[in-house]
């Protein structure tokens, strides 16, 4: 779902243009036809993209946990901040549910939930200091990277031998390998190319479609990004809500770098690392403004497939892990050219109706 700030209401000589099909709307389901489109072209030229156990399950296996880490991006930029450090949260939340498995013997879900509360804390951290200093968000996010980045690699070293725990508890070897058709209900079982992992994005983005959909605090954050000033006079608490809004992104990167340790299998200080640029793509793909006010929970999930289709297309076609950077690198271009021309039409736009 996308979901945005409420421009305005459209005089009378207005109403015709207010039956047009949304902005946002053509953009999603032009990332769906070319999701399709690109998905069929690399099964023609490389028959062997659609085979469903051997490409298309860690596909979408890292389709689902990037997509989480877009929507961590997603959630500080609906207040219009970035969170630099979503790498390294997710390293952070990682490490204490590996350290709960190796040296408390806890659970799965009891060492998930420390992953979690790992990385709200972190999130919340940052918040806090955005809103009682008022320094930006890019400054003190980045600084966040920087300390976070030493801070895990000297909790590795102190704790571990080969600097990864690797103690798996019960289950969490099913969250790797299994997909969908290992669930059967009688004879009829889900399909072999989505993984069980993907379950954690599906509750990420049901949780997030109804906060920012249906709730008072949802809108209250999009306000917040959209125009923290007017925020202010109309009595919304802002720095509670970038509080808020850094405490789920801390989160978010958290459950991504739970879903990044299972999809490998060890819990090292280098989950994350390749985090940054896939989680501004997915999100601004998707729809989402980087000036704050709009989100996009389906586009970004959209965004992140698109994304993974280009990466493993090419990849299976022989294209060079540097050319695929310069790839990348060009499409986050043209989506940040987009995000900004689409700034100023819909600021003409609300101009002209009032």
């Amino acid at each position: 779902m996308t979901t945005s700030v409420s421009p305005p209401e459209t005089v009378p000589e207005e109403k015709a243009a207010a039956h047009r099909m949304p902005f946002w709307v053509n953009q999603r389901l032009g990332l769906l036809v070319l999701v399709i489109a690109l998905s069929i072209l690399f099964g023609v030229l490389r028959p062997a993209f659609l085979d469903q156990r051997l490409v298309l399950f860690p596909l979408l296996r890292d389709v689902a946990t990037l997509t989480v880490v877009a929507l961590a991006q997603m959630v500080a930029l609906s207040v219009g901040h970035m969170n630099l450090a979503v790498g390294r949260m997710a390293a952070f939340g990682a490490m204490f549910a590996g350290l709960g498995y190796d040296k408390l013997h806890l659970p799965m879900q009891a060492g998930l939930l420390l992953c979690l509360a790992a990385g709200a804390a972190i999130g919340a951290v940052t918040g806090w200091l955005i809103a009682r200093t008022g320094v930006s968000s890019f400054v003190v996010t980045l600084a966040m990277d920087f300390a976070l980045l030493g801070l895990v690699s000297l909790m590795y070293s102190a704790l571990t031998e080969d600097a990864a725990f690797t103690t798996r508890p019960a289950g969490i070897d099913a969250l790797r390998s299994y997909s969908l058709a290992d669930i059967c209900a009688g004879p009829i079982c889900g399909s072999p190319a989505v993984p069980q992992l993907a379950q954690f994005t599906v509750l990420a983005m049901l949780g997030l479609g109804f906060l920012y959909g249906g709730t008072r605090i949802g809108r209250e954050l999009l306000l917040t990004g959209a125009n923290p000033a007017a925020a202010e006079l109309s009595g919304i608490p802002t720095g509670r809500r970038v509080l808020l809004a850094h405490t789920l992104s801390g989160l978010l990167a958290a459950l991504a770098g739970f879903m990044a340790a299972a999809g490998t299998g060890t819990f090292r200080a280098s989950i994350g690392d390749d985090f940054m640029l896939p989680s501004f793509l997915g999100a601004v793909l998707g729809g989402t403004l980087l000036t704050g006010g709009v989100v996009s929970v389906l586009g970004t999930l959209l965004g992140t497939a698109l994304v993974g289709v280009i990466r493993k297309g090419l990849d299976l076609l022989g294209v060079g892990l540097e050319s695929l950077n310069i790839y990348l690198g060009c499409i986050l271009l043209l989506a940040l050219s987009a995000d900004r021309i689409r700034t100023v039409v819909s600021y003409r736009k609300v101009v002209r109706s009032t």
